[in-house]
């Protein structure tokens, strides 16, 4: 392991701390959890449910990153989502507990200015250009 990748490890630990807890909630109620790719991945039981019924500003969700904690409704979101949310664990790894707050920041800029709060969002932007076949190497 690097020392840039230890260094992002720790500068989002206080996120993940606060995330472990969402997992071991999702682990009491049902759901499944396990590492890939150096980050922790649960879904289903509470976090399902917590991901389909939404949250109020975005709405539903196949998968959200807190941290170096990737949440799923279940295994296909993980599966379909993990590039996407691979690149918020690198923004997190960058920004650390500044991530949060700038990510609200930046859809609250979005929205006042008449963009969509959630596609607009530039995290979001670097993190669906992840997902777009059109920037992967041949």
């Amino acid at each position: 392991m690097t020392w840039k990748r230890s260094f992002g490890y720790v500068w989002a630990s206080p996120v993940t701390a606060c995330a472990l807890v969402v997992v071991l909630m999702g682990l009491v109620t049902g759901g499944r959890a396990g590492i890939v790719l150096g980050v922790v991945e649960i879904h289903g039981g509470l976090v399902g449910w917590y991901l389909r019924r939404g949250m109020p500003w975005f709405g539903p969700a196949a998968a959200m990153t807190l941290g170096h904690v990737i949440l799923g409704r279940n295994a296909e979101c993980l599966e379909q989502s993990r590039e996407h949310e691979h690149a918020h664990v690198r923004q997190y790894e960058r920004w650390g507990l500044l991530f949060i707050p700038s990510y609200l920041g930046a859809s609250a800029w979005c929205w006042f200015r008449g963009f969509d709060a959630y596609l607009d969002n530039p995290f979001e932007r670097e993190a669906y250009a992840v997902d777009d076949p059109r920037n992967r190497a041949l």
